[in-house]
């Protein structure tokens, strides 16, 4: 008797919570951001860490900012992309473009001038744009 009220209690514990299990897709997608400005230093020293200031745009209110992807694409080029979070399960959103500024940490670990190259968008063709900053380390 015992042993059947506990596979009972077990059983309905499951269907309790399978039932609050959302199976639909996710509700958000990344995307990402176009960077309008970055404040960087004049230069670089060696094994310092710096906070790298970045204004973009956010193209409605449905989406939000999610961080950063910063790729080596060599020893000191790097480019870099805003990720937003785009809400899928809104009907409406304020499609009003607002901008914002978010920072993320950059150590310097080599002797050279970096290149940062920003993300801006895609051109008509599809290619990616960027805006690059040069920063030399002294």
């Amino acid at each position: 008797m015992k042993k059947s009220f506990f596979r009972f209690l077990f059983a309905a514990a499951v269907l309790l919570m399978n039932s609050c299990i959302n199976d639909d897709a996710p509700n958000f997608h990344f995307v990402p951001l176009q960077i309008v400005s970055a404040d960087l230093p004049e230069f670089f020293s060696l094994n310092q860490t710096y906070q790298i200031r970045v204004t973009y745009n956010k193209p409605d209110a449905c989406t939000s900012f999610s961080g950063f992807d910063v790729t080596p694409k060599d020893v000191t080029i790097r480019n870099v992309v805003v990720i937003g979070t785009k809400r899928t399960d809104q009907e409406t959103c304020d499609e009003t473009q607002t901008e914002g500024v978010a920072t993320f940490g950059f150590e310097v670990q080599h002797f050279q001038t970096y290149v940062f190259r920003f993300w801006q968008g895609e051109n008509a063709n599809g290619e990616q744009q960027y805006f690059e900053v040069e920063v030399p380390v002294i």
